[in-house]
């Protein structure tokens, strides 16, 4: 299969119901999103540029803030871990667990456990893991995965979800969706009881106080912490800001970015285990700084991307999203940011996923409404250079050759002929086109009619006027 066609493969086949799904779920969020930012600040580009530039920072001096981070999260009480790569963070996961008799976890919604697998990991090591995150519980049972970054069961709807819930045994089919979340909460308080660890990701650390930062909308992370004597939490080295203050700026952006709120439901500052005062909470709490080629992407020329703070902004605005939903993505973070990011993260099966950032118009709209100003579309253009480079797998199959259009640019005759006989294409069946880059393009799409040429000849008649 070419690479060229996966995306509009994935879009195809779509059921209508998947897909009116992903694109009035994207297509209201985005305009959530609009209508939020600009109610409440007089320059949200402003406020974005800012975030940009501190999270940038961040970035270029991420060997000063780690240290800084672990010596804050040590004073707390915390135990700090770094994990080079995936299998190391998982590995680390399971030795906290053994080594403080930890059966059983139940754990809020992150993208880096999804990024490295480590649910299946665990439960082929023994161990009981359930997410209480109601759309990653949903997954879970189902075993699919995420196909949004914020809102992972977008492609569900809740006549499938009933089905599951009668499939495992939460009760007769029944489709509404206070009975679908009545019964979700009921088996997950047990669970929460009966678990020995808690795991959640951090959207942001703070590296001056050490405190982490939990943005939710169902409070799911607080009960994983609640009842159970160990918390673990899993971050990505990106993940941090220089201090408290800047925390201010980013969870103002998050929730109006990703889906259109003033300020998610449940914002948790954790600052280390619980302290001698404190009746309950984990009475150990680890935290596990992860890589996993986050090092190698800040090598590269597509460092900004690590300034994500994984909003989903970019995907509900994209048109190709909309149209193909997250699985088409083949990768765990879809969208936009997963045509840079997943790549990136691929390392030596970057050819694998190098025709992903192929799968854009390069419109510009996710540039447009990330909240920390990431160039998406520059970023896309530098990995469609990498992929043909290093003829990285099937990633320039069915690429025209455009060495004839960069002639015809540049030879100002040729070009205003070119324009004057363009409507000749209009009456040329596409398969005279004897080009076999044009053949394969043309066989997925259809050229839409030729109505140019004429403004030169406007132009000249109306100059002076």
């Amino acid at each position: 299969m070419k690479s060229l066609q996966k995306i509009d493969i994935a879009a195809r086949d779509l059921s209508e119901e998947v897909h009116d799904a992903n694109f009035i779920g994207a297509k209201m969020k985005s305009e959530r999103r609009y209508a939020a930012l600009e109610r409440d600040y007089a320059d949200p580009d402003k406020l974005r540029e800012t975030a940009g530039l501190i999270k940038q920072h961040t970035l270029e001096n991420l060997d000063t803030y780690l240290e800084k981070a672990e010596a804050a999260l040590q004073r707390n009480g915390a135990k700090v871990h770094f994990a080079v790569d995936d299998e190391r963070a998982k590995q680390v996961v399971l030795d906290i667990m053994n080594e403080h008799g930890c059966k059983s976890m139940v754990k809020s919604k992150s993208m880096l456990t999804e990024e490295i697998h480590l649910l299946d990991f665990l439960e082929k090591n023994g161990k009981e893991v359930v997410e209480t995150d109601l759309g990653e519980f949903i997954l879970q049972i189902d075993h699919d995965h995420p196909s949004h970054i914020v809102t992972p069961i977008v492609h569900k709807n809740r006549r499938g979800i009933a089905k599951s819930f009668e499939r495992e045994g939460l009760g007769d089919y029944n489709d509404d969706p206070e009975t679908i979340t009545r019964r979700a909460r009921k088996f997950l308080r047990q669970k929460y009881l009966d678990a020995d660890v808690g795991l959640t990701g951090a959207n942001f650390v703070s590296a001056e106080s050490g405190r982490i930062a939990l943005v939710t909308n169902e409070g799911n992370a607080r009960f994983c912490m609640a009842a159970n004597k160990v918390h673990i939490a899993i971050v990505g080295i990106e993940k941090l800001v220089p201090s408290d203050r800047e925390l201010g700026v980013f969870l103002n952006l998050i929730g109006r970015s990703g889906t259109g709120q003033q300020l998610t439901v449940y914002n948790q500052f954790i600052g280390g285990p619980k302290s001698a005062g404190q009746p309950h909470g984990p009475e150990h709490m680890h935290v596990i700084f992860v890589d996993n080629r986050r090092s190698e992407v800040l090598a590269s020329d597509c460092r900004e991307i690590l300034r994500c703070i994984r909003c989903g902004a970019c995907l509900n605005v994209c048109p190709v999203y909309r149209q193909s939903g997250g699985h088409a993505y083949r990768s765990v973070y879809p969208g936009p940011v997963g045509a840079v990011l997943s790549p990136l993260l691929a390392g030596n099966r970057f050819p694998e996923l190098a025709d992903l950032p192929k799968a854009s118009s390069l419109c510009g709209a996710c540039n447009e409404v990330c909240p920390v100003n990431i160039p998406i579309p520059d970023l896309l253009l530098r990995l469609r250079d990498k992929a043909k480079r290093e003829k990285a797998g099937d990633a320039m199959k069915g690429t025209p050759d455009l060495t004839m259009w960069a002639v015809l640019c540049s030879q100002p005759t040729m070009w205003k002929t070119a324009l004057k006989m363009g409507h000749t294409m209009n009456y040329i069946p596409t398969e005279m086109i004897p080009h076999p880059s044009a053949m394969s393009w043309q066989s997925q799409r259809k050229l839409p009619k030729f109505e140019g040429g004429k403004f030169r000849k406007w132009f000249k008649n109306h100059k002076s006027n």
